[in-house]
């Protein structure tokens, strides 16, 4: 059972055949609810912690223009529905063969743009027999500067975003194997998306993102986790680190913690601060992380 919640009703009722045809989102049931209000409390302090980033003066300044990318290669945008609200956007690659492997890939702070689309297509080259889904958790908005990021990260309602990342579990189905990956703001949901997929994870990426903090929440992860810092980071910085570390050496699954010698987005290359040695080792790291859970 997943965590789900009736959030906006739909803009529009879109009639398909005839006049019987029903075109309601299905609504959550009574157990989803449940779960919900015993999860959502702890994912909103750790999400809404690195949200407050978009009010800080020096965060907005330390996230330089990015530099423009263009979309090259495979893959489409999709929607699927999502229970009670309205549907959901993401952009998939299918891989070549059928295959029950997903790779599901959380944006950063600027939104599911041609940067994140192009690294999907790159994971799925790297990962020739997984399909991968980069998750819209902006619902279609797309920043170029980080006044704007900063406005749409904050935007963000934990309510809709659980919606999106369960409806995207359920879009792949039960018998999926998800793995999870994501930068900044899609690090810290990278986490969030695992613990949500239950039993169905199988290992999450985190680049430089929020860890979960609350113990009782961070003990219904089933997969390890290989989170990726920098140390020049004055956000999420070498003590959350350490605490992250701390905290996930209290349970079953194990934590893969690599720190660089780089600053906060180092791994992204349409951003000036971007350090390829250091990105290189740290996708490096990743490939072999993910295809030793495969």
């Amino acid at each position: 059972m997943k965590l789900t919640i009736q959030t906006f009703p739909l803009i529009a009722l879109f009639i398909l055949g005839s006049l019987t045809t029903n075109t309601e989102s299905p609504k959550p049931n009574s157990a989803e609810k449940t779960r919900l209000d015993a999860g959502l409390t702890q994912c909103h302090a750790t999400t809404q912690r690195f949200a407050a980033f978009g009010n800080d003066a020096s965060f907005l300044a330390e996230h330089e223009k990015p530099l423009p990318f263009t979309f090259q290669g495979q893959g489409e945008m999709i929607t699927y529905e999502v229970p009670g609200g309205s549907k959901a956007n993401a952009f998939m690659v299918k891989s070549a063969k059928p295959s029950n492997d997903y790779l599901f890939v959380v944006h950063e702070w600027y939104g599911l743009n041609a940067y994140v689309k192009n690294e999907s297509v790159k994971f799925a080259e790297r990962f020739p027999e997984m399909n991968v889904l980069a998750l819209d958790l902006y619902d279609g908005k797309v920043a170029d500067n980080s006044e704007d990021a900063g406005k749409y990260m904050q935007s963000v309602k934990t309510e809709r975003a659980l919606a999106i990342i369960n409806a995207a579990q359920d879009f792949v189905g039960s018998d999926a194997n998800i793995y999870t990956v994501g930068w900044c703001f899609g690090g810290g949901w990278s986490l969030q998306t695992a613990i949500e997929m239950g039993d169905q994870a199988k290992a999450a990426v985190m680049f430089y993102g929020m860890p979960e903090q609350d113990m009782d929440r961070l003990k219904t992860l089933n997969c390890d986790v290989l989170a990726i810092f920098a140390e020049q980071d004055k956000w999420i910085t070498p003590e959350v680190a350490s605490k992250f570390d701390e905290a996930m050496a209290k349970l079953d699954n194990k934590l893969v913690l690599k720190s660089y010698d780089a600053d906060h987005g180092f791994a992204n290359p349409s951003n000036p601060k971007y350090n390829e040695e250091a990105a290189t080792d740290a996708y490096k790291n990743m490939f072999e992380f993910v295809s030793a859970r495969r």
